[in-house]
């Protein structure tokens, strides 16, 4: 009888312990990835800050350095800290400005706010009033290369130079994994199981950096959770806008960066923005995704760097 209790006992002990691990299981691995991503941040000059812009408390990291401001903005479903080690290259010599967009990271979602190209370029020009800088290299991957290109068309006077990493905004012969999916009434970013995250997650980078499992797993459930705000931003952000018609009015200079793996949006998508930028400096990187400035953050800060000495 003492031994079946202390089985009995054993096996509730077990059960706590499993139904504990599965509970905090999550948790955890969100903890990691912001206690990681803090450190990293703060290791790298960039502290942060909130600044109310047309109502909305943003969220951004940002650096003391004297020189030009450079303004880094992410891409859709995204956040801020995608760029940190490619910033860190940047932060010592330049103010680097890197905001949680409306509806993204800490700045949080409210259904009620705009998420259309057009609202999120007001911000940016908001902020950097916010933050007295009259002028700035502004660099954007993805939806903040959108933004970025239809900043340098609504803004030329305020663009020292527009960085454009896998942009989306221009159209691209050949459709990418992405737009397939999309035309069969799939859309890749919104998932309500951990397997969709992991059909999802290859799609955003050919050569990610090491993450642990159950850090990947906390940043899939995050994407569940927000999977209802996610379709309402997407829907919102994939609107047409003016800038087919007006790109070819941007005369800063430009930096046109690409990875050729890139399953979101086709690498044919270059010459189309080539055509309609001439001045572009282009880079076209084989082996790289959606992400080169996460992917292989020192070599793309590094051809960056050589395009801003160039001016």
């Amino acid at each position: 009888m003492a031994i079946k209790k202390k089985t009995a006992v054993a096996a509730a002990l077990a059960a706590v312990a499993l139904g504990w691990s599965y509970l905090t299981y999550p948790a955890v691995g969100q903890l990691t990835y912001d206690l990681s991503a803090g450190i990293e941040s703060r290791l790298y000059g960039l502290h942060k800050e909130v600044v109310t812009v047309e109502g909305i408390p943003m969220t951004l990291y940002r650096s003391t350095g004297t020189g030009p401001a450079i303004v880094m903005i992410h891409g859709f479903s995204a956040d801020k800290d995608v760029w940190a080690r490619f910033a860190r290259h940047f932060s010592g010599q330049y103010q680097v400005i890197i905001p949680d967009m409306p509806g993204h990271g800490e700045t949080g979602f409210k259904p009620e706010w705009s998420y259309s190209i057009e609202a999120q370029t007001r911000r940016i020009a908001a902020l950097m009033d916010q933050l007295q800088i009259k002028q700035a290299h502004v660099i954007g991957n993805s939806m903040g290369g959108f933004i970025t290109a239809q900043f340098a068309v609504s803004y030329p006077e305020r663009t020292l130079s527009a960085g454009l990493v896998d942009p989306a905004g221009l159209p691209s012969p050949h459709p990418s994994d992405m737009r397939v999916m999309l035309s069969q009434g799939q859309n890749p970013f919104v998932f309500d199981t951990r397997e969709g995250f992991y059909r999802f997650y290859p799609m955003t980078m050919a050569s990610p950096p090491f993450m642990p499992h159950y850090v990947l797993d906390a940043v899939a459930d995050r994407y569940i959770a927000r999977r209802n705000q996610l379709t309402q931003i997407f829907s919102e952000s994939h609107k047409e806008t003016d800038l087919p018609v007006r790109i070819r009015e941007v005369k800063a200079p430009v930096m046109l960066m690409w990875g050729k793996e890139d399953r979101l949006i086709d690498v044919s998508s270059v010459p189309v923005w080539q055509a309609a930028l001439p001045q572009a400096q282009v880079h076209v990187w084989d082996g790289i995704g959606h992400m080169p400035m996460v992917e292989a953050p020192a070599r793309a800060a590094e051809a960056y760097q050589r395009f801003l000495s160039g001016l």
